[in-house]
């Protein structure tokens, strides 16, 4: 069976551009063109994935995913936002939002992100606990690598990271995003430390040189790779 894709879009031609590129994948997508629509169907029909626009008539893309989350609808929901809405994004992540994405926006990117959160919900629906990342295992119950015939102990940060792109992987993450969803910070915040953490964890990956499992898309952020 085709996995149901709801687009809650007010601007028909984007709205009707994503509908078609999924149809074209192989999903049934559906659109909904204001956020009263959007709620309503969301939570009364099953669907795979919400594509969820931020700004929307009648009730905002913030608002529907909050008021999703309050009664416990977990359906994976990518936001979508306006470049300057650094802010929206945070709170989007803050209130149970599980991906973002800033417009304009390559279908490609669009469809990596679809893709990957797709991935996450049904390994997350067969009770799945680990991510395999090259020869290393990530083991979410202990939250810690193994590799090499031994566990490689993880802080907190370095795991929540490293469980973050694999639960995107194969798309771009940039370090807003990163800082975001990891750490809680907006975009207004200049900090390295999405660098120098992924700095160690390439360490532990024995990835420094190579770059072949964590990589980086200059200027953009970084990609682990599938």
């Amino acid at each position: 069976m085709k996995e149901r894709i709801l687009i809650v879009e007010d601007e028909a031609a984007i709205a009707m551009t994503i509908r078609d590129r999924l149809e074209s994948e192989g999903y049934d997508p559906s659109i909904a063109a204001d956020g009263d629509t959007g709620f309503r169907r969301a939570s009364t029909e099953p669907w795979a994935l919400i594509v969820l626009d931020v700004m929307l008539p009648g009730r905002d893309g913030l608002t529907v995913c909050r008021d999703l989350r309050g009664r416990e609808i977990d359906t994976p929901v990518l936001m979508l936002t306006a470049k300057d809405q650094t802010l929206d994004k945070v709170l989007g992540l803050k209130i149970g939002a599980d991906d973002y994405l800033t417009k304009p926006f390559d279908m490609a990117e669009l469809l990596a992100r679809v893709e990957a959160l797709l991935r996450r919900s049904r390994r997350t629906s067969n009770g799945a606990q680990t991510d395999t990342i090259g020869p290393f295992v990530l083991d979410v119950d202990r939250q810690e690598l193994q590799g090499d015939g031994r566990a490689i102990p993880l802080s907190t940060q370095e795991f929540k990271l490293l469980r973050y792109l694999c639960e995107h992987r194969g798309a771009v993450v940039d370090r807003d995003e990163l800082l975001a969803a990891v750490w809680g910070y907006d975009g207004s915040t200049y900090t390295r430390t999405v660098d120098v953490h992924i700095s160690w964890l390439r360490q532990k990956l024995g990835d420094s040189r190579a770059q072949r499992l964590i990589a980086t898309v200059r200027g953009r952020g970084y990609r682990l790779m599938p």
